[in-house]
């Protein structure tokens, strides 16, 4: 699976899931452009990656400020394959659940993907290609006691990854959503603690996923390899939503 030529920009690229897609997307050959807020670590992922023999490097963004938001797509320039994946995660239930951190996650998890993607579109039109691939979650397809703000947020992603699909497929651009389930990431032990564990015990593959799993699917979808998926939210969750 060769990806040369090809430029990705990576949200939320500085840890995780994200960190896990950036490396493996430069092993193949891509030039990745990573995202995040803490510039510390965009330049450890950054150095990570080149001494691997990659290459990639860092723009700072604040994808809850709007204005960060279309600076990145500035900066980022012409992209090749566009991995929504920056989120952030407060769990509540309803009932304790406070608007400003609603209005958060809304905004880094709905609106900064949108916008962003908006912004690219317009090149991968004109060049008449590209990929996109939206990172969703599991909790989407299920009821989520605990997170119902996180569960909606990810199931409007995979919204826009069919209106996506049905409205840039005959420019070739194609459109994906890749949902996880329990998964060891520092995001998700803090989000989780014991209960990732639980979690993952519960699928039919008995156990968490590593990051690295994730990342297989995500680069897949974006790659050549997958040139008549569209549209389509792979889970990749152990099994946990088929029982």
């Amino acid at each position: 699976m060769k990806l040369q030529d090809q430029r990705v920009l990576v949200t939320g690229a500085t840890a995780g899931i994200g960190q896990e897609t950036a490396k493996l997307f430069a092993r193949r050959g891509a030039s990745v452009v990573i995202t995040g807020r803490d510039t510390e670590r965009g330049a450890q992922t950054v150095a990570a990656v080149e001494a691997d023999g990659g290459r990639a490097e860092f723009i700072a963004a604040d994808l809850n400020d709007i204005k960060a938001v279309r600076r990145l797509a500035e900066q980022a320039g012409d992209v090749d394959v566009l991995i929504n994946n920056a989120a952030t995660v407060t769990a509540g239930p309803t009932l304790e659940q406070d608007v400003e951190s609603f209005d958060i996650m809304f905004d880094v998890d709905v609106r900064a993907p949108f916008f962003l993607t908006a912004a690219l579109l317009p090149k991968m039109i004109a060049r008449g290609s590209g990929a996109i691939v939206n990172i969703s979650s599991m909790g989407a397809s299920v009821g989520v006691p605990f997170a119902p703000i996180a569960a909606a947020t990810k199931a409007a992603l995979e919204s826009f990854t069919r209106s996506w699909a049905a409205a840039f497929g005959a420019n070739g651009i194609r459109v994906n959503t890749v949902a996880p389930g329990p998964t060891r990431t520092g995001g998700g032990v803090g989000a989780l603690r014991d209960g990732l564990e639980q979690l993952g015990s519960a699928t039919p593959l008995g156990r968490t996923a590593d990051p690295t799993e994730i990342a297989e699917a995500i680069v897949f979808l974006a790659s050549p390899q997958a040139s008549y998926v569209t549209g389509a939210t792979v889970l990749v969750d152990g099994g946990f939503t088929a029982i």
